[in-house]
Parts: C-alpha cells; sequence; structure tokens
C-alpha cells in the first residue's frame, strides 16, 4: 500500500522519477496497482536491486543524495535550503536508513515532530519533504 501511495502522490506533485530499491514491490502488483489509480503508468520509475548503486549514478548526474531520516544531526526541513537537484532517500518503515547508506548521503534531514509517536509513514513522509523541496 505504502508504493501505491507512493506512486500516486508523487505523481500528483510532479516528482520525476522514483526508484525502488532492494526487496520493494513493484508495478503490476495487485495492491499497488489498487492505491497509485493508474500513477504507476505516469511516473517514471525504476527498479535498481541495489540503493548504492542507484546513489552512485545519481551523484555522477550532479544531484545531492538527501536522507529522510530522524538522527541527531539531521536538519529539520524548514531550516534546509533544497539544491536544484536533489535526490531523497527513504528508508524501510520500522528500521528506517541503515548507518551504512547514511554514510553515502550527502545531507540528512528530518520532518520536526510535534506529538508523541515516534515515527511518520514513509509514503507520508516522502510526499511532505517532496513538497518542500519542490515549492522551495
Amino acid at each position: 500500500e505504502n508504493m501505491g501511495m507512493l506512486f500516486r502522490n508523487l505523481e500528483f506533485l510532479g516528482v520525476s522519477k522514483l526508484w525502488i530499491t532492494g526487496y520493494s514491490p513493484t508495478p503490476p502488483d495487485p495492491k499497488i496497482v489498487k492505491i497509485a489509480l493508474g500513477a504507476e503508468k505516469s511516473l517514471e520509475w525504476e527498479h535498481v536491486p541495489k540503493s548504492t548503486d542507484v546513489i552512485q549514478r545519481l551523484r555522477a548526474d550532479g544531484f545531492r543524495i538527501v536522507a529522510l531520516e530522524n538522527t541527531d544531526d539531521a536538519i529539520p526541513i524548514q531550516e534546509y535550503d533544497a539544491p536544484q537537484r536533489v535526490a531523497l532517500l527513504l528508508g524501510r518503515e520500522v528500521e528506517g536508513i541503515s548507518p551504512t547508506l547514511l554514510t553515502e548521503c550527502d545531507d540528512i534531514i528530518l520532518i520536526p515532530q510535534r506529538g508523541k509517536k515516534e515515527s511518520l509513514n514513509v509514503a507520508f513522509a516522502a510526499v511532505i519533504a517532496s513538497f518542500q523541496f519542490l515549492n522551495d
């Protein structure tokens, strides 16, 4: 369901591409198709098994790699001056982004928490961050 939400909402916002890595499901998974409502056909996407391969390709293409993760040194998203070419790295729903992948990133940002729950749905967090980047 999260992947379907990502497709639908990122396409709505005008995100240029979604890279899916690891074991995350991809279209034509029925759950993705049901939730995405056709966005999986209009949003450019690619599955690459290793996250590090995508990071290397994007960095070589001039993208700044930004992790969305709650760490002690993360910059609150409203204080982050996003560059023109930015790639947002998302983690797993419960585990987040691995420490190894965090070292591959140029910056780490977070969405400040006001409530008590210690996490935000990954698809919803991606939409907030993407909206912020696209409207800076």
